[in-house]
């Protein structure tokens, strides 16, 4: 035990060895001699996590989902191996390499955590760790980062970490889906989703307080990188924040020109929820990229590293308790009871299908975001909807401007289906673009995202992308781009 507190304190003093990456050799910034925008500095290559070792070699968490810049965290990391370092890159554009490389630690001596804590009435999993080091993000701009832990034997993991904006007065917020990457978290066996028996035994709560499982940041890689790279290179004024955040921050989108929901953004809580509908019904544009979004509604409550780290979600509201003394903040699908409010009301379309697979198939090639991809109507783009997919609600509540510019026959399950992509306006002015598949941000990659996706997708898909981005922080969609509603004519077609 001695020996593992000198161990635990040489790591804890080794965050004053931290060492600040500056690429290049362009002079301090003056009148004369401007920074260099973020997105032209020299990128990184080697960022990615090239081998994960066995479980546990290396693995860590932060106690902060997000900071302000300039604001510390702590990272909590076990090892089997004598030691580790930690590098930290921004991610976005950097000329098509994908990070920059902004800070590492000095070497820092490895310890093997305790194991994995499971409580047994929740089975929520956390790790209860010592800290092994501190981090501070001075001169860190604000984004998306990934830390990337490697162990004294090569294994690699990643942490992620959100620099939120200060402000984003007059910007395009994009949203980290923070509270779906834990859902899916299976790190110590349990996630919302299932338990070493599978659902039954389901967490019915999970924490931040824990790694996240795999290479560390599976989804962000796959739902959200390729969208902040674009629209950073877009040039437009972008903000950063998370769900936590959006939860957290009453103003968080008040003065916002556009709000940017990614790949796969599903667990939202009352209060994320009331923000986005308010932000939307005083001129804020909304693009829900992804599909499955808004679809399961959660509470947030502490864990002993602060507020907001635990997400809370029975998936039934026979088991939740909180469902017989406030039914209003039951946690199973928002559409459900003891008091439905169905996500298309926001979104315009909702969640319809798994598993999904079909070709993205226009079906209103004049809609304004087609104008220059040369599309017409029923141009097919293979591999471009799916594993989840949207469609218009049976029933409603839809909101009367919406307009349906993607009509996509699939295959659902067993069987078959029609997904959807639609675009509405408000009175406030503001716009809505809803992508009815969870596969668009993926597209982006072109071949490299797989399921017959190809070259004619990713260029579709990053055209209408670019045009959207640019489109949002302009200002309110509505006023140079009312949508035009035929809802009634495709629900009255045979």
């Amino acid at each position: 035990m001695a020996l593992l507190a000198v161990l635990v304190l040489a790591a804890c003093s080794t965050s004053h060895r931290a060492v600040t990456e500056r690429p290049g050799k362009a002079a301090a910034a003056t009148p004369e001699t401007p920074e260099t925008p973020e997105n032209a500095k020299p990128g990184t290559a080697d960022w990615q996590v090239r081998r994960k070792g066995a479980e546990h070699e290396i693995e860590g968490y932060a106690d902060r989902v997000s900071v302000l810049p300039g604001q510390s965290f702590r990272l909590f990391v076990s090892t089997t191996t004598s030691g580790f370092t930690a590098e930290a890159f921004r991610m976005g554009w950097y000329g098509g390499a994908n990070a920059r490389r902004v800070w590492r630690s000095g070497q820092v001596p490895g310890v093997r955590q305790a194991a994995a804590r499971i409580d047994r009435k929740t089975r929520t999993v956390s790790a209860p760790w010592r800290p092994s080091l501190t981090v501070a993000t001075a001169d860190w701009p604000a984004g998306s980062y990934l830390i990337r832990l490697t162990a004294a034997s090569g294994a690699q993991r990643f942490v992620p970490v959100t620099v939120r904006s200060t402000d984003t007065a007059g910007r395009v917020v994009v949203l980290n889906a923070t509270t779906t990457w834990q859902a899916y978290n299976k790190w110590g066996g349990y996630d919302l989703y299932g338990g070493p028996s599978g659902f039954s035994d389901r967490s019915y709560a999970v924490s931040f307080d824990r790694p996240y499982d795999k290479n560390g940041a599976g989804k962000f890689l796959t739902y959200e990188l390729p969208a902040i790279a674009l629209a950073e290179k877009a040039g437009v004024p972008l903000a950063y924040a998370t769900d936590n955040d959006l939860h957290a921050d009453p103003g968080l989108l008040s003065r916002a020109r556009g709000l940017l929901t990614l790949g796969h953004d599903e667990y939202w809580s009352t209060a994320m929820r009331r923000r986005v509908t308010q932000a939307r019904d005083q001129g804020v544009n909304i693009a829900f990229l992804g599909a499955n979004a808004v679809n399961r509604h959660i509470r947030y409550e502490a864990t002993p590293l602060g507020a907001d780290r635990l997400v809370v979600c029975y998936k039934d509201s026979a088991a939740d308790p909180v469902s017989r003394t406030n039914p209003a903040e039951s946690t199973q699908d928002w559409r459900l009871p003891p008091k439905p409010r169905p996500e298309s009301d926001l979104i315009g379309i909702q969640y319809m299908c798994f598993p999904a697979e079909g070709a993205f198939t226009v079906h209103r090639p004049d809609f304004w975001l087609f104008r220059g991809t040369g599309v017409r109507a029923g141009t097919r783009f293979p591999g471009m909807v799916g594993p989840e997919a949207d469609a218009i609600a049976p029933g409603g509540p839809t909101p009367p401007t919406l307009e349906i510019v993607g009509r996509s026959p699939i295959s659902c399950g067993a069987g078959t289906a029609v997904a959807h992509a639609s675009y509405y306006t408000t009175r406030s002015g503001a716009g809505v673009f809803a992508t009815g598949t969870m596969r668009w941000v993926c597209a982006m990659r072109g071949k490299a995202c797989g399921h017959g996706v190809d070259e004619a997708g990713r260029a579709f898909v990053t055209r209408v992308t670019d045009t959207l981005v640019r489109a949002m922080a302009a200002g309110p969609l509505g006023r140079s781009h009312p949508s035009r509603p035929n809802t009634k004519q495709l629900t009255a077609a045979p």
